[in-house]
């Protein structure tokens, strides 16, 4: 296969930049756990992509998936459904509780939130949503109204009855009360507060089960029951978007699973695609039928196409057929007590925290002030890249400066120990150079 010629101009020369800085190597290839540039460097990613290359890159299963959708169709007019699309509904029907057995497939997360809003909305015949601060769910407009991590400033209004609950975050207690573990007390203080807010049009809680990009904030038991409770009392509707938590990430099919409630809407994007764009809409018969009826409209160009489709129903069999959620749990395990060991050698890891093969390390000044050390942060990820290890910064700003890592559910106990060993090394350099230049 030929590789396209590259003129000798700065790469971002003529591409819009879209608020991550771009990687100083370009990619050729990648596979499984590993990527590498054009100049032959291999990179482990730490990251499966963009959170979605949850088999590794370029899973042969993946692959001939691909060459079977080839084989039969890969783009349909909207109105039209192929056996893929059929298959993969009633496969994720078996899957999850017999309520959620109706499915809207679509192509990014943002639009699956889009479709969850708008059936919330048409539903219920109101209009409040209520996110997390912390939280990420897309950056279409209404799914960017719900976006209480960044990508709200300069834009103008957001959705009218777009409201927030402090997240769970006992590291930094949103109400100042929690100090070692979430009591709680954050979630009834925040639906007082959207008591006093609310126009009396709640509609739903939208949340993601364990917030990703707002810093690995894996809530205390009890919690979700809580907030089920809170939404019952209110007549609210409960969405969980499962975009970076469903299929392994967590150790099971769906996150929910774990914390004992069941949404009444789950989204579902990044983990079902396996690198592909594909996302899902899920609901129960009795909503489905409603928003029908009141004439819901979603459709989009790539509504229930047959190539993201035939690809999600062979990640679905990978992960059942390589048990690929045991394997998250154990490997998820090895990556903690890595992590945990750097923490035991490095002042700046204030805290670690997630399970299975999603982890927040966050990065501090001083552990007790737990101040974030944004400026080291940035400079250690950028020293692991040069090192042949890919990490990523989420929740950088005033709040905390967090690296979310996630490997690939098919990452090897080798390759978690040498990205390890890559951290070390990397934390150690910059560290190091930063009390030199403090002595000169």
């Amino acid at each position: 296969m030929s590789t396209p010629r590259l003129s000798n101009e700065p790469p971002e020369e003529h591409l819009v930049r879209y608020g991550l800085p771009f990687v100083p190597r370009l990619i050729a290839k990648a596979r499984g756990s590993v990527i590498w540039d054009t100049e032959g460097r291999e990179i482990l990613d730490f990251t499966s992509g963009q959170m979605c290359a949850t088999l590794g890159h370029n899973h042969p299963r993946i692959v001939e998936a691909i060459h079977q959708a080839c084989e039969g169709a890969l783009h349909l007019f909207s109105g039209m459904l192929s056996p893929p699309v059929v298959a993969l509904s009633q496969r994720l029907a078996s899957l999850l509780p017999p309520h959620l057995s109706r499915a809207l497939f679509l192509s990014t997360g943002a639009e699956s939130n889009e479709a969850a809003l708008k059936m919330a909305k048409l539903h219920s015949g109101r209009f409040e949503v209520v996110g997390f601060t912390g939280s990420w769910h897309g950056m279409t407009s209404g799914a960017q109204s719900v976006n209480y991590v960044a990508g709200r400033q300069g834009y103008g209004p957001m959705m009218p009855g777009s409201l927030a609950l402090p997240a769970p975050n006992a590291y930094h207690c949103p109400v100042r009360h929690c100090r070692k573990a979430c009591d709680g007390t954050c979630l009834d203080v925040g639906f007082d507060m959207i008591d006093a807010q609310s126009t009396g049009s709640l509609a739903a809680v939208i949340a993601e089960p364990v917030e990703s990009s707002g810093g690995v904030i894996v809530p205390p038991d009890g919690y979700w029951q809580r907030v089920k409770a809170h939404c019952e009392k209110r007549g609210m509707l409960l969405i969980f978007d499962e975009a970076q938590t469903a299929f392994g990430r967590l150790g099971r099919d769906f996150a929910f699973q774990h914390f004992g409630v069941e949404p009444d809407i789950l989204t579902l994007s990044k983990t079902l695609g396996g690198g592909l764009p594909m996302a899902a809409t899920v609901t129960s018969d009795a909503i489905e039928a409603d928003c029908h009826a009141k004439g819901f409209m979603h459709a989009t160009s790539h509504v229930s196409d047959p190539l993201p489709a035939q690809v999600a129903l062979a990640v679905l069999d990978v992960l059942d057929e390589d048990k690929l959620n045991a394997r998250a749990l154990a490997m998820g395990e090895r990556l903690a007590v890595g992590l945990r060991y750097l923490q035991d050698r490095h002042e700046i890891i204030g805290d670690v925290r997630g399970f299975g093969l999603l982890q927040g390390v966050e990065l501090v000044k001083d552990r007790h002030a737990r101040n974030p050390d944004v400026a080291r942060g940035r400079a250690i990820t950028s020293r692991c890249m040069e090192l042949g290890l890919s990490m990523n910064i989420v929740s950088v700003g005033s709040m905390a400066s967090i690296w979310r890592i996630a490997p690939p559910l098919t990452v090897s106990a080798a390759e978690i120990d040498r990205g390890i060993a890559i951290l070390d090394q990397a934390i150690t350099d910059v560290v190091a150079q930063g009390t030199r230049a403090a002595a000169e």
